[in-house]
């Protein structure tokens, strides 16, 4: 089965839509502009039930079915991100410094276009709830939702998301039985030192041969604290001291990521840099502090539900264009935090060959948008069909 006919019949509506978000892009939870194109276009669609408010601008839009039947839940990220847009587009952000780099107006689009066919066919039992998401690039808008009770609320029993993926077949599909996607956690060190005069350095405690000396130990975690087949990664992505030279600072700052997938992999790296920082501070005589903050944790997909998620896939794009074991990558997602508490799976849609996700130049392709409704729409019909008992 290809794109459904009557969502390609909506593929113009559907670009006007995701061309006019693009124009707004707006960070973490205040999603207000957002929302309210959301909101305003489920009522004309006729949905059952529509509240708002969750998560700030969260929301979740219920479609009752023909019969008696369980909830699917279908979640579309809506935020953007802090990036000046340099795409030269005629429709680009008119939000100084923020652009949708990550292609999140084309899977509110996506949504919306399921949205839209789903309430006017109801061709299946039960009822889908319709999540639209703020903040899944910071503040972690999906647990905020979860803590808020949705899935509960709305007895949604599974949930499945799409996010676009340039690089691969345009309007193809992946996904995985499992892992997918890494946890993400961050590290602040705070190094104290004595500083001062370049020329006499033996008077000072130097926080920056400190910094040097802790970065580098930290790289000791992943090459000789962990068995090499465990994925992991810890990287270092800023070190800040000084201002000019002929000073040694007094101060120095130290931040990174670390990737994981296993919670024991986790606890290791939190030990390892606690023992890191103490004794290199200690060797340096310097004073050091850590500060840990765990992130997303992993998003792992349940085997069945990826497994018939990429059969729906494959009646979409063909047997061709889905991999259904893609293995896993060191990105991270907060759908990862329904996963937990629901099965579901997520997965990938080609949209070739663009600039990436986060690029100043990205742009979602809006070609691909209908055969994204489609999964939508025919995840529901197969997984809660008419008649089904």
């Amino acid at each position: 089965m290809p794109v459904v006919n009557r969502i390609a019949d909506y593929a113009p509506q559907m670009t006007q839509w995701r061309r006019y978000l693009h124009t707004i892009p707006e960070l973490g939870n205040d999603c207000f502009k957002t929302a309210a194109f959301v909101a305003d276009r489920l009522r004309e669609f006729g949905v059952d039930e529509l509240h708002e408010g969750f998560a700030t601008t969260g929301i979740v839009a219920i479609i009752n079915g023909q019969a008696d039947g369980p909830t699917i839940g279908l979640r579309a990220d809506m935020d953007a991100l802090p990036i000046p847009e340099e795409t030269g587009l005629d429709y680009a952000s008119t939000h100084a410094g923020n652009m949708h780099a990550c292609g999140h107006d084309g899977h509110t689009t996506m949504l919306l276009g399921a949205a839209k066919y789903l309430a006017e066919t109801r061709n299946f039992s039960g009822r889908v709830a319709l999540i639209f998401q703020p903040a899944e690039e910071t503040g972690g808008g999906a647990e905020v939702m979860v803590e808020e009770g949705i899935l509960d609320r709305f007895n949604i029993g599974q949930v499945y998301a799409l996010h676009n993926a340039p690089g691969f077949d345009k309007g193809g599909f992946y996904t995985s039985p499992g892992a997918m996607m890494a946890a993400v956690d961050e590290f602040h060190i705070h190094i104290t030192g004595l500083g001062g005069h370049g020329a006499t350095p033996h008077l000072t405690r130097d926080p920056v041969v400190a910094a040097c000396g802790i970065a580098t130990a930290l790289q000791t975690i992943v090459s000789r604290n962990h068995y090499a087949q465990d994925d992991l990664v810890v990287s270092v992505t800023q070190i800040h001291t000084g201002t000019t030279d002929n000073v040694i600072p007094e101060t120095a700052y130290i931040n990174g990521t670390v990737r994981s997938f296993d919670k024991d992999v986790q606890a290791m790296v939190i030990r390892r840099m606690e023992q890191i920082v103490a004794g290199q501070a200690a060797s340096y005589d310097v004073s050091a502090t850590l500060e840990y903050e765990k992130g997303y944790p992993a998003t792992v997909n349940t085997p069945e539900e990826a497994g018939f998620a990429a059969v729906v896939a494959s009646e979409i794009a063909g047997e061709d264009h889905v991999i259904a074991d893609n293995g896993r990558e060191m990105g991270a997602e907060d759908f990862s935090y329904m996963l937990e508490k629901r099965p579901g799976a997520y997965l990938f849609i080609g949209q070739g060959d663009t600039a990436g996700l986060h690029h100043a130049a990205y742009n979602f392709d809006d070609e691909i948008a209908p055969v994204g409704a489609s999964f939508f729409a025919r995840i529901v019909e197969r997984a809660q069909p008419l008649g089904a008992k």
